[in-house]
């Protein structure tokens, strides 16, 4: 079979990569083309277009970049045309991705969609267009299957690709002594945002007492340089930077402030107490809430907390996302052992409710199935 897997972020890499592995190890004569990252290809998919030549964030930015999307959207379309894959497998990226499904749909090549678009947050109207071009979605959250179901889309659920990436990893110490670590999101205008405030709160928590010789290690995001971290961490001796130690960074840390995204439920499954922080433009948060509809019954916006129904961690969102906010959370994170357990005790909860391991494999599996029915 030929496979050609999209994925427009760090997180649909992962994802991508251990989907590729899946794949091959099923079957074996696979081949896979993909739009991706380098876990992807170190997996052993062909690498035709790196994520980061891509990236944009927010709504304001996509409108500034629409000239780039454009250009990627017939890239990507003259690529397919002229590999023609027995299927098409989409990694969440809702925003490029379902273009290329409706152009897919409409010529014929099987859709299948792994990490389905999040309509049950906004963008309802994505449902109706999911059901009349895409073959099968793959979800990966337990609070998904009443959704969909309701909505009529036929899914498969395998459980969690992440268990399967945080338990099979070699942990090893970035830096000795205690740290808090820091994951400014895989954006630069994520980072532009999270790193002024993270730089902040590093500076008062540097001069409290107990505080002392506790460092800060930021981990740089795949698609990211060391330059787009340069101005936030120059003049500062107890900032650190790794690139590709991520898991690492977050497994010994004493607690992390984290960019909402996967690194988020990353960050419960390997065991870091946590904060999340988000904030973006004025202008994005009035489209998000008047123009998208983000859906009033969503109450959180980490994954984790939405596995559970319940709030695991602070979420800081726009305006609540200050210093004083960040740095009295992080003391309590450290500080209130009852706080920090009730917290690793939620973490567990998180973890059952994604199921076991081995569901890579097992999603690569349905995918087969699926194709041999045609």
């Amino acid at each position: 079979m030929r496979y050609y897997l999209i994925a427009g972020e760090a997180s649909g890499d992962l994802h991508g990569s251990n989907l590729v592995r899946g794949l091959l190890a099923e079957d074996p004569a696979a081949q896979i083309r993909c739009r991706g990252g380098e876990m992807m290809q170190a997996a052993g998919a062909e690498l035709v277009w790196h994520y980061r030549e891509g990236a944009v964030m927010g709504v304001t930015d996509v409108l500034g970049s629409a000239g780039k999307l454009l250009r990627n959207l017939s890239a990507c379309k003259a690529d397919i045309a002229a590999w023609q894959p027995d299927v098409v497998v989409l990694i969440d990226y809702p925003g490029f991705n379902m273009k290329i499904a409706k152009w897919c749909h409409g010529r014929g090549i099987r859709v299948f969609y792994y990490i389905a678009p999040k309509t049950w947050a906004s963008r309802a109207g994505r449902n109706r267009k999911l059901k009349a071009w895409v073959d099968r979605l793959f979800i990966v959250f337990p609070f998904e299957i009443p959704y969909f179901t309701q909505q009529g889309i036929p899914f498969v659920y395998k459980g969690n690709p992440l268990l399967d990436a945080v338990d099979t990893h070699t942990y090893a110490r970035p830096v000795e002594g205690r740290y808090v670590a820091l994951l400014a999101g895989s954006r630069k205008a994520e980072i532009s945002r999270m790193m002024p405030v993270c730089m902040q709160v590093a500076d008062r928590l540097a001069v409290l007492p107990g505080w002392e010789g506790v460092r800060f290690v930021v981990a740089g995001a795949p698609a990211r340089s060391e330059a787009d971290y340069a101005p936030y961490i120059a003049g500062r001796p107890n900032v650190d930077l790794f690139f590709g130690r991520t898991y690492d960074i977050l497994k010994f840390a004493c607690a992390a402030v984290i960019n909402s995204g996967t690194a988020s439920l990353e960050a419960a499954l390997i065991g870091t107490p946590q904060v999340v922080c988000w904030s973006t433009t004025p202008l994005s948060i009035w489209i998000m809430r008047h123009i998208l509809r983000i859906q009033d019954h969503i109450k959180f916006i980490s994954l984790g907390n939405l596995c559970l129904d319940r709030l695991a961690f602070r979420e800081l969102i726009q305006e609540d996302f200050t210093a004083e906010a960040v740095t009295a959370e992080l003391r309590r994170l450290v500080e209130d052992g009852p706080y920090r357990e009730r917290m690793l005790a939620d973490y567990a909860d998180i973890r059952q409710s994604l199921g076991g391991s081995g569901a890579s494999r097992a999603v690569a599996r349905a995918m087969i199935e699926e194709l041999n029915k045609q």
